[in-house]
């Protein structure tokens, strides 16, 4: 019976999945730690602190917080933001230095559009006679 089970369990892809969502369960305390603690003080010293949470109006005895969505809107985009330059960008820019181009290996016939090795003479599906580039 619990055979199936763990089976399931100790595939790779679970065990992948669990370890993902607990790094970034801890990433995400990491980034949110960052924009409370350090980036919001730092606008807070340019424009005075930025908490919206008091800005709030009654509409026939419902309170709508609008404030509190005007400050969860800033802190997904300074998220959104620190996310962007200390992950996103450096990871792009390591990952294009491990995606050097090689040189192309293979060429388009001009008769049929067939792609053909690059020192072929002799196309193998139309059999026209190639020129080869010295």
């Amino acid at each position: 019976m619990f055979e199936g089970f763990r089976k399931f369990i100790l595939r790779g892809n679970v065990i992948d999945l669990a370890v993902g969502v607990v790094i970034g369960a801890a990433f995400n305390i990491v980034v949110q730690s960052l924009v409370k603690d350090v980036i919001t003080p730092l606008i807070g010293i340019i424009g005075g602190l930025p908490d919206f949470s008091s800005f709030t109006f009654n509409v026939r005895n419902s309170k709508f917080l609008v404030g509190d969505l005007i400050n969860s809107i800033i802190s997904f985009l300074l998220i959104a933001t620190v996310i962007y330059f200390a992950v996103v960008k450096p990871i792009n820019k390591l990952m294009s230095f491990r995606q050097k181009e090689k040189p192309a290996d293979k060429k388009i016939c001009p008769y049929c559009l067939s792609e053909i090795p690059i020192n072929a003479t002799k196309c193998a599906f139309c059999t026209a006679d190639l020129k080869v580039k010295a």
